[in-house]
């Protein structure tokens, strides 16, 4: 067996239990501003199917004095500078006025066409397609397209050509910045790391082997539903999601309906939410036989929130009817009968998105001027209360905030520099115990990581047994369940820098879980090399890989609790283990403590012939319980 293992991450996970504070207490504790800790999800580039990853609009592009780099400025009016035609950074530069060059004929109608300053005769011009001239435009060459289309993406922008080679140009067009250093014969995007990702919605958050979903606006103003598939390294995937087409179908259909063309909707069993440009909002609880009307303010409905357990409870957020004023947060708990104004300290702008964890009482509204949250009482008509804003995130508007079923994640999608996780920031005050490996809601397991989210754990104990505490931190603290735990629960007494807390903990003598990234990338490896596997580095076939998880309970010999396991010979899991990938058998080869690691383990598989390629659904089966399912990537 390799020994070859990732070292000890953050746990990521979730065992659910009670929380420790009402949304009152939460508001007492409130502060003006938090400082949270947030991890990106992907990167600013969309799968286009052109010559390189795309990314948003851009309206100009420009060569800096010497030909030093380049400068862009997005659509959204944000300029950025690179100067290894790689990482950009804002900037303040303005664009340097348009220099149009004359050309014997034009190639297309109301193209730009540009003059290379080093070679004379020697001219550019974008419209549809990219085109070059070596004889002051008498002949053109057709540089970018290929079977009608344009490999860059069409909709040009701009073009500069480089002030110290004619042959280097740069071209901005709908799909973001383009480049060549020869001419035009070949390209490349510069937009991966270019903070111009048109994220609007949070189409769907990771859930075993799914990803991040996004709806973005693609050329042309056109939506599209983009993946980051766990394991993924490259760029957004265009996918098709059953969800955003209901929306927009139920919207569609509302629409008519209701005679006027609504900017969100939304359906929770038998009730309906409608909002419309004017600010109106419809209210149905028989599935659209009868309606409440709300009139409108003047400011579009952006997004609604209902409560997935009681559709009378919801939130509804609004754009601004100016950009000097604050757009509104409205809470009705009567399905549509009194709407109540939250809006409080909101900052002037727009609210494009709102969710809420209704258990602790805490809302997000994603703004024009950020992240912010506040307690906001869902069961009853309690007062609005001061929202404080969420840091850590880029200078930018926020275009949506989502929770995860647990309301333990929080994620948020930021105009250009793309979507961000983080643990949610009410949980410092509403503390749960977690899983470590993949932040489900399933039990313990004697030996298995948990993990405490939102406090700083100073002990841990269940009745005569103490939990070693593994790591530990102001937002979260990495323990171990003793392999001597018994029974059905445990009353996990909890030492902590906020107080004592005692949290009860399921517990089953297995419960396997693959230990997964933020963003649903597995610890799974190569055997031989040690090397993660994922979407640029894939299984292939007769190999043998290792997967790492939590859960599987006791080992033959038994083995102490806190203990790191030993390098040679470490001890085999008790249990039956089995692996399937695909839902086909695989072979387990061994199943034993991972050799140098706390409560970590490390199944071995030997892989078949593999005939498809591409991703795979693969778990761990122990004892007869099923693991989280992830998301391999394979290659004959």
């Amino acid at each position: 067996m390799c020994r070859k293992v990732p070292a000890r991450r953050k746990a990521a996970g979730t065992l659910l239990v009670a929380g420790l504070l009402s949304a009152a207490g939460f508001a007492q504790q409130n502060t003006r501003s938090l400082a949270v800790e947030w991890r990106r999800i992907g990167n600013s580039s969309m799968d286009l199917s052109l010559a390189s990853p795309a990314t948003g609009a851009v309206d100009r592009v420009w060569y800096a004095a010497g030909g030093q780099g380049l400068l862009a400025r997005t659509a959204a009016g944000r300029t950025f500078h690179t100067a290894d035609f790689e990482r950009w950074r804002e900037a303040s530069e303005d664009p340097p006025a348009s220099a149009p060059a004359a050309a014997v004929r034009l190639p297309e109608p109301s193209v730009l066409v540009r003059r290379a300053e080093a070679r004379p005769g020697r001219l550019y011009a974008a419209g549809r397609f990219v085109f070059a001239s070596d004889d002051g435009g008498r002949t053109w060459t057709n540089l970018t397209g290929f079977k009608g289309s344009s490999i860059i993406g069409e909709g040009v922008r701009d073009l500069a050509v480089s002030p110290v080679s004619e042959d280097e140009i740069a071209v901005a067009n709908e799909a973001g910045v383009w480049r060549s250093v020869d001419g035009g014969r070949s390209w490349s995007g510069l937009n991966v790391e270019l903070p111009n990702l048109t994220a609007r919605r949070l189409a769907g958050l990771p859930r075993g082997s799914r990803g991040t979903r996004i709806l973005a606006v693609v050329a042309g103003g056109r939506r599209e539903v983009f993946e980051w598939a766990p394991g993924e390294k490259q760029a957004w995937r265009p996918v098709r999601d059953a969800g955003v087409e209901a929306e927009d179908a139920l919207r569609q259909a509302l629409s008519e309906v209701l005679g006027t063309a609504l900017t969100a909707a939304a359906r929770n069993g038998s009730f309906l939410y409608a909002g419309a440009a004017d600010g109106r909002i419809w209210v149905s609880a028989d599935q659209g036989r009868s309606w409440i009307l709300r009139d409108g303010a003047g400011a579009p409905v952006e997004d609604f929130f209902v409560d997935a357990r009681e559709p009378r409870r919801a939130l509804a957020a609004f754009a601004a009817r100016e950009e000097t004023t604050a757009g509104r947060v409205l809470r009705t708990i009567n399905g549509g009968l009194v709407w109540d104004d939250l809006t409080s300290n909101l900052p002037a702008g727009a609210v494009h998105g709102i969710t809420a964890d209704v258990g602790s009482g805490a809302v997000y509204a994603a703004t024009a001027a950020g992240l912010f949250f506040t307690a906001a009482e869902l069961a009853a008509a309690a007062p609005a209360t001061e929202w404080t804003r969420v840091g850590g995130l880029p200078e930018a508007p926020v275009f949506d905030v989502e929770l995860d079923g647990g309301g333990n994640q929080i994620f948020a999608a930021v105009e250009g520099a793309g979507v961000f996780a983080a643990a949610a920031p009410h949980r410092f005050l509403d503390p749960r115990v977690l899983n470590a490996a993949d932040y489900s809601a399933r039990a313990a397991a004697p030996g298995s990581l948990i993990s405490v989210l939102g406090a700083r754990v100073r002990s841990a104990r269940a009745g005569d047994l103490s939990f070693p505490v593994l790591a530990a931190s102001d937002s979260e603290s990495q323990i171990q369940v003793p392999f001597e735990a018994r029974g059905p629960a445990l009353a996990l007494a909890l030492e902590m820098a906020a107080g004592r807390s005692v949290l009860g903990v399921p517990l089953e003598t297995v419960s396997p879980a693959v230990f997964v990234d933020r963003d649903g990338t597995p610890m799974v490896l190569d055997a031989d090399s040690g090397v993660l596997l994922d979407a640029m580095t894939p299984a292939r076939s007769h190999s043998r890989i290792q997967v790492l998880l939590t859960g599987l309970g006791r080992t033959r010999p038994d083995w102490p609790t806190g203990l790191a396991a030993p390098l040679e010979s470490p001890p085999r899991v008790a249990a039956e283990v089995k692996a399937y990938l695909d839902r086909a058998p695989v072979e387990v080869t061994s199943a034993a403590l991972a050799p140098g690691y706390i409560g970590f383990y490390l199944v071995e598989l030997q892989l078949p012939e593999l005939v498809n390629a591409g991703p795979a659904e693969l778990y761990i089966e122990a004892g007869g319980r099923q693991s989280n399912r992830v998301r391999i990537y394979l290659e004959p």
